[in-house]
């Protein structure tokens, strides 16, 4: 075994996931993570942790909703129970057919998710971590040979985590002691309320509220949204790829959208509910290790010189003390580059230009 997938199984469970003697642990394990599996089962038997694995696979999926044509229960106890009684929840991602469920119709889908909202928060409410494992199939939806991959994915994964949190509290700084974020780029003008929200340092750890590995981003919840914004970074969505999407704003709501390619995803993203044309989230990516899309949003919302937003549901962990942020069955990012002639400010003033932050070399 790569001896990089045993350090990677370390850093998941000792950094970002702070998994302790016995913590109930649940091991969500997709069809092509076996070997990442195997680590993480090692190391987590020996930190004397609990463990039950959960077994996951496209196809599995796409024959249960291509299959299903009733209403979905809207509340399998089962299910729910199992991670209402969990400490952790170790997602291994790892598919080995991106498109595994393109062809499963969007209004199922839709219905799918609507219908595990309750699975969805009790998930969230563990120490929860996504991780991810490369394979053959990522690598191709990247565009790289599988070696040249593996690399990537380990630079962006395996980084001294301690040092880019210190960096990434710069940022979190700014933004949890500003009102309003402005971006401007071409195709974008944007406002974005911020007042009263708390932003996350999201540097791959549980401890503050981050829970995806590789990380790299400071992130908080917008309260409300004014113009315009382009997002010029392909996202591949429910097996689907969107490209040049671009959405208009007004008061906090989607009142106007255009995509270059799969529109009518957009349309149906759009659709699943009343949050779902309302931002839950403002990302800015930290992560340097991350040089290049890879059409993997794990990946690609940290990328360096980028910014994202997502439509849907907002996390708690922005929000003010009893607050209620929006709500939606989806939570989608949407990634726009943040390279030559772009700003990124704060009330005004101006903490990022054409990708390069103002405490670093080149502003």
């Amino acid at each position: 075994m790569d001896d990089r997938i045993r350090e990677h199984a370390e850093v998941l469970v000792d950094w970002s996931a702070r998994i302790e003697s016995g913590d109930d642990v649940v091991l969500s394990i997709d069809e092509g993570t076996h070997d990442l599996a195997v680590a993480v089962a090692e190391v987590l038997g020996e930190r004397g942790a609990n463990l039950l694995s959960v077994y996951r696979s496209d196809e599995i999926q796409r024959a249960y909703l291509r299959a299903h044509e009733q209403d979905f229960d809207a509340d399998p106890e089962f299910e729910r129970a199992l991670y209402a009684n969990a400490d952790s929840v170790l997602v291994l991602n790892g598919t080995r057919n991106t498109a595994g469920t393109a062809d499963v119709p969007d209004e199922r889908q839709q219905a799918f998710a609507r219908a595990r909202e309750a699975i969805r928060e009790a998930r969230l409410a563990t120490d929860w971590v996504s991780t991810l494992h490369p394979t053959r199939a990522l690598a191709q939806q990247a565009g790289m040979a599988f070696e040249a991959y593996r690399e990537f994915v380990y630079d962006a994964t395996l980084r001294d985590w301690g040092s880019l949190a210190d960096e990434m509290d710069r940022l979190k700084t700014i933004l949890d002691s500003g009102s309003e974020v402005h971006i401007d780029a071409p195709g974008t003008d944007l406002t974005l309320s911020i007042d009263g929200r708390t932003a996350v340092n999201s540097a791959a750890s549980v401890a503050d509220d981050s829970h995806n590995l590789p990380s790299g981003e400071v992130f908080t919840a917008p309260a409300d949204a004014e113009g315009e914004v382009t997002f010029d970074v392909p996202m591949t969505v429910r097996g689907k790829t969107l490209r040049d999407v671009y959405l208009v704003f007004e008061d906090g709501e989607v009142i106007d959208f255009e995509a270059a390619s799969r529109e009518d995803t957009l349309a149906g993203l759009l659709e699943t509910d009343d949050g779902a044309r309302r931002l839950g989230e403002l990302g800015i990516g930290m992560n340097r290790g991350i040089d290049r899309y890879t059409d993997n949003i794990l990946f690609d919302e940290k990328m360096a010189e980028t910014v994202h937003l997502a439509l849907g549901r907002a996390y708690d962990a922005c929000l003010p003390e009893g607050a209620v942020g929006n709500d939606s069955a989806i939570h989608v990012d949407l990634i726009a580059e943040m390279g030559e002639d772009t700003t990124l400010s704060v009330d005004g003033e101006v903490i990022q230009r054409n990708g390069v932050f103002r405490w670093e070399d080149g502003f």
